[in-house]
């Protein structure tokens, strides 16, 4: 591998500053007077959030009433005796046909995909970017060309190839198989994520090391990593959310073993038979959504701060 003489410090300092190297985001003076634009602005936050926020008062308030009540129609009163009884049925007893083990096999079954996709995406991202960015092999931007092409193909192309290629090499309807998917599905974002991201560091850190004798893997593993905590986060947060939340590739490629939660999820819902139990449909589905919720709140800021130091340069 060959470093990239025709770049020069300028070129990589120019695009690094102080703040955007430590992940801070520059704050603006304070408005002094209400003006009638700020008005229009905080009217049109409060109803794009009442827009969102609504449908999720109303699972919320379901979950927590008995069906007696919510048969009465009165969709937005608080309920009259909150119970959780419902969220206890959704993830213990709700039925998927005969099976009346609830949602939380679901659950632990997209602990066991969301885990090792998770961490090989975002290494092998990591890489990638780092290879990428100081590295240069030759035909590195063609490669990166081309991976990136990839993200832009609708995923339902690939979809028989793959169910073919994972049948001959035994992979199909496994947990190693949905495993893959992930991986390679999320690897053109984690690329350019992390390329962009250490496009924006000094090139310095990198030819110092050099001179030192640093490796490839003793550079990214003693320099590199560590200072990459805010685009690591970032790409911990899309990829738990794009990996839990998913249906298509889990249906497919999972088997019947290894459903994630979004497909039990739906055949709680689809799959019920005689009274239909709204709260509990609704108490299974806040549940699901449960793990994407709090990661966003506990890392909402580092988001933030990630994608303003570097994760959209480039």
């Amino acid at each position: 591998m060959n470093t990239h003489p025709s770049e020069t410090v300028a070129d990589r300092t120019s695009v690094a500053s102080p703040d955007t190297a430590q992940g801070r985001v520059a704050e603006g003076r304070r408005p002094q007077r209400l003006t009638l634009a700020r008005i229009g602005v905080y009217a049109f936050l409060i109803v794009s959030a009442l827009f969102f926020l609504l449908p999720v008062w109303v699972m919320i308030l379901t979950s927590l009433k008995p069906m007696e009540e919510i048969r009465q129609g009165t969709l937005l009163a608080l309920p009259a005796a909150p119970s959780l009884d419902a969220w206890g049925q959704a993830w213990s007893g709700a039925c998927t046909g005969l099976n009346c083990d609830g949602i939380q096999v679901g659950f632990w079954n997209s602990i066991r995909i969301l885990v090792p996709s998770l961490v090989l995406s975002v290494l092998a991202g990591a890489i990638n970017g780092y290879a990428l960015s100081f590295w240069r092999p030759r035909g590195a931007e063609l490669m990166f060309g081309i991976l990136l092409a990839g993200a832009f193909i609708p995923y339902q192309l690939f979809i028989y190839p793959l169910v073919r290629m994972f049948s001959v090499v035994g992979l199909y309807n496994s947990l190693t198989g949905i495993v893959i998917v992930h991986v390679i599905f999320g690897l053109p974002v984690m690329t350019l994520l992390f390329r962009n991201y250490y496009a924006s560091l000094p090139v310095e850190l990198f030819n110092a090391a050099r001179v030192d004798g640093g490796g490839f893997w003793t550079i990214l593993f003693r320099i590199i990593l560590p200072m990459s905590a805010p685009i690591l986060i970032v790409a911990c947060i899309l990829q738990v959310t794009g990996i839990w939340n998913d249906f298509l590739f889990g249906l497919t490629f999972a088997g019947r073993e290894n459903l994630p939660m979004t497909v039990q999820l739906n055949n709680i819902v689809n799959s019920t038979q005689g009274e239909r139990l709204y709260n509990v449909d609704m108490a299974a589905t806040l549940l699901t959504a449960l793990v994407p919720l709090v990661v966003y709140f506990v890392s909402g800021r580092w988001f933030v701060r990630g994608i303003a130091a570097g994760a959209v340069k480039g």
